[in-house]
């Protein structure tokens, strides 16, 4: 079956009475027969059943076997790092979700995990920082926010080589427009808030592998932790991931759209965008990927111009995330990268005055012309502070 046909077509939901939507088992504990024998499920941390068919949907969606559900994209990534032991070493890409340099830098570190940070893009820069102790390679492509793509099957061999995984970060894109573990990746890691939630009212993370053994190492540290979705949250995101294919098709051709009318302006310096054929990776992407999403990022040359048009946008909401129906815009430095620790700034160099736009499911002429009288607006304040 196509993408779009699985989206709606879900795995037995187990409901008792036919019913086309799957129940809710907001429940915390469950009944057992008696006190020796327990059934396939006792308590929701553990395991409950509209998790457990959400993760089944989840797990083939993305070509997979297994799928571990968490109550956020970083929970899932905590899972996946709590793997590595004293001494071991991660090898991660140096354009990442603030949250996830974080979490590396200023948790794992007092682990005692060292984490060495790389352009993936680059492979000799990535082979050149293996080594015996190297047991994780974690990327996004494309990554947030200056969209750089990284050879996914390149990149898993060389991780194989050193004995470690490679998890790619899939949230950019989702299944319907790339799917890591058919190229190598042995984990694909979502933040589920993003294109597969598609409505800003559920977060959302979740670890998808071929691998059993790994998820038997995911599904303890959900269990352990106390990190695994609520049933609640478990519903709302198999809800949203019925529309996907239809949201992410219209939220990828008015995102191409935008990206040319973005590159067209004379206030805009550059665009970070992998359908435009002028990024650099454009033909690598069109390799292992088949639509381009719906986050464009580009720079003004100027942090001011760039905090104008931020706050003069009317439809593009002021908000970090991306992948909702509603289109928003931020300013990556001050707000979803603001995390990333001091010492590591010079390492991301992000351009201070990078925007970053998520496209939503409006109509894309009532969204360029929103752009359009936000260049105006930022133009003439700018012209007037200039003046002054």
């Amino acid at each position: 079956m196509k993408t779009a046909t699985r989206c709606v077509q879900l795995d037995e939901n187990g409901d008792l009475y036919g019913a086309i939507a799957p129940p809710i088992y907001q429940t915390a504990t469950f009944r057992q027969e008696s006190a020796t024998e327990f059934g396939e499920f006792d308590y929701t941390r553990t395991a409950n059943p509209t998790r457990k068919l959400l993760e089944r949907q989840l797990a083939n969606l993305e070509s997979a076997a297994y799928a571990c559900a968490f109550s956020s994209g970083m929970g899932a990534i905590t899972a996946l790092a709590r793997r590595l032991e004293v001494g071991d070493e991660i090898i991660a890409g140096n354009d990442l979700y603030g949250g996830t340099v974080r979490l590396l830098d200023r948790v794992l570190s007092r682990s005692g995990i060292n984490v060495t940070y790389v352009d993936t893009t680059d492979l000799d820069k990535v082979r050149g920082s293996l080594s015996s102790r190297t047991r994780l390679l974690l990327t996004e492509t494309p990554s947030n926010p200056l969209f750089r793509i990284s050879d996914i099957k390149a990149l898993a061999e060389l991780a194989h080589s050193a004995e470690a995984i490679l998890a790619v970060d899939n949230s950019m894109l989702s299944p319907c427009f790339q799917k890591p573990l058919v190229f190598g990746a042995d984990v694909v890691i979502h933040s589920a808030t993003k294109f597969l939630g598609g409505h800003s009212d559920v977060t959302a993370g979740a670890l998808i592998t071929n691998d059993a053994e790994l998820n038997r190492q995911f599904a303890f540290q959900q269990n352990a932790e106390g990190a695994g979705l609520a049933p609640f949250d478990s519903w709302l995101l198999l809800r949203g991931i019925k529309t996907l294919v239809l949201r992410a098709e219209r939220q990828n051709a008015s995102a191409n759209a935008i990206a040319r009318f973005l590159s067209e302006r004379a206030m805009v310096d550059q665009v970070y965008y992998p359908g435009l054929s002028t990024h650099r990776a454009h033909e690598l992407h069109r390799k292992q990927a088949t639509g381009d999403g719906a986050v464009i990022s580009f720079t003004t040359g100027d942090v001011s111009v760039s905090q104008r048009l931020v706050s003069s946008t009317q439809l593009f909401a002021i908000a970090v995330s991306f992948g909702s129906v509603n289109s928003v815009i931020s300013l990556p430095c001050a707000m979803s990268h603001a995390s990333i620790p001091v010492t590591l700034k010079q390492t991301f160099a992000l351009p201070a005055d990078l925007v970053r736009v998520s496209v939503g499911i409006e109509d894309v002429e009532d969204l360029i012309e929103d752009l359009e009288h936000a260049f105006a607006i930022a133009s003439r304040q700018h012209a007037a502070h200039a003046i002054r």
